[in-house]
């Protein structure tokens, strides 16, 4: 198809509207414009197909024989479109929300949520991808990934949903009345630690703990971790958030924390304008920390940091 030599779309436009009201006044509220600017649109079409398409009359405008034949194939095409842009619209609108999310943020921060959120949002599907893998967003794909790094990543927009901040914890049942007031006191029990993560060892070192030091060491699942340290199983390291409810009541304590600046759990979505109901779980879920979890994340850097 050759697009030059098509009209411009907004002149068609006009001269459908008011070959189907036969008035330009009902025309030009049906489009929201001036009756001038429908006028003008359909001289413009006028000229550069070189042909008169309407005539005024008493009560409205009549089309010539010209007129009559291109608001037979303009009217037809204009329907096909609308029928075909709504049945886009409403297949995004049915389609369910996909969301990918590590296991550890799923189960800790996300499910214990969403209730909440379909009682509110009875007509709203999510499906929920559990996994550790960074996966690759596309039209009609994933919708939202809830990513930890810097926010920085290329092709996509990001917002911050939960500041990084690593927090050592254990639970009152492991540890009794012991106060720790030095890293190494840590060595004393085992320590559990996610797979493929090293934030925890990156830590201990940054404290002063070597790498060679004798450790008992677990490594285990996201969402098994904060399982084993809320039964007393050894002691983690994880984001506040995930564990607002224990630290809350007392279950588990905090024994070190570490603010970590540019890091976080940010929410990952394709450029440009996202579909309604993806805006509105965003907000939601922007939303959906408590305040006493917020207080979590200004607490002061550990005094040996």
């Amino acid at each position: 198809m050759d697009w030059h030599t098509l009209p411009s779309l907004t002149s068609l436009r006009a001269f459908a509207a008011a070959a189907e009201y036969r008035n330009l006044t009902k025309a030009a509220a049906a489009l929201n414009v001036t009756h001038s600017a429908i006028s003008q649109q359909i001289r413009g079409l006028e000229r550069r197909l070189g042909t008169r398409l309407v005539t005024r009359t008493q009560h409205g405008i009549s089309l010539t024989s010209q007129g009559e034949h291109l608001s037979k194939g303009v009217l037809e095409a204009f329907a096909a479109m609308a029928a075909l842009t709504e049945t886009l619209s409403n297949a995004e609108t049915m389609r369910p929300i996909l969301v990918s999310a590590t296991p550890m943020f799923a189960s800790a921060f996300l499910m214990p949520r969403l209730s909440g959120y379909m009682d509110n949002n009875p007509n709203i599907e999510l499906r929920i991808e559990s996994t550790i893998e960074a996966v690759d967003l596309k039209p009609g794909g994933v919708d939202l990934a809830i990513r930890y790094g810097t926010g920085h990543w290329p092709g996509l927009q990001s917002q911050l949903l939960l500041p990084g901040c690593l927090t050592v914890v254990a639970a009152r049942e492991l540890i009794g009345d012991r106060t720790f007031s030095d890293p190494s006191d840590l060595l004393d029990f085992p320590l559990l630690q996610e797979h493929a993560s090293v934030e925890f060892d990156l830590w201990l070192e940054k404290v002063g703990i070597s790498p060679s030091a004798k450790r008992k060491v677990i490594r285990l699942p996201g969402n098994m971790l904060l399982d084993g340290i809320r039964r007393g199983d050894g002691i983690g390291a994880t984001v506040p958030a995930f564990i607002s409810d224990e630290l809350k009541s007392g279950k588990l304590v905090a024994l070190f924390d570490d603010p970590i600046p540019e890091i976080g759990y940010y929410l990952a979505t394709l450029p440009g304008t996202c579909r309604p109901a993806l805006v509105h779980f965003m907000r939601w879920l922007s939303q959906s920390t408590t305040e006493y979890e917020k207080t979590l994340y200004r607490w002061k850097t550990a005094h040996l940091l």
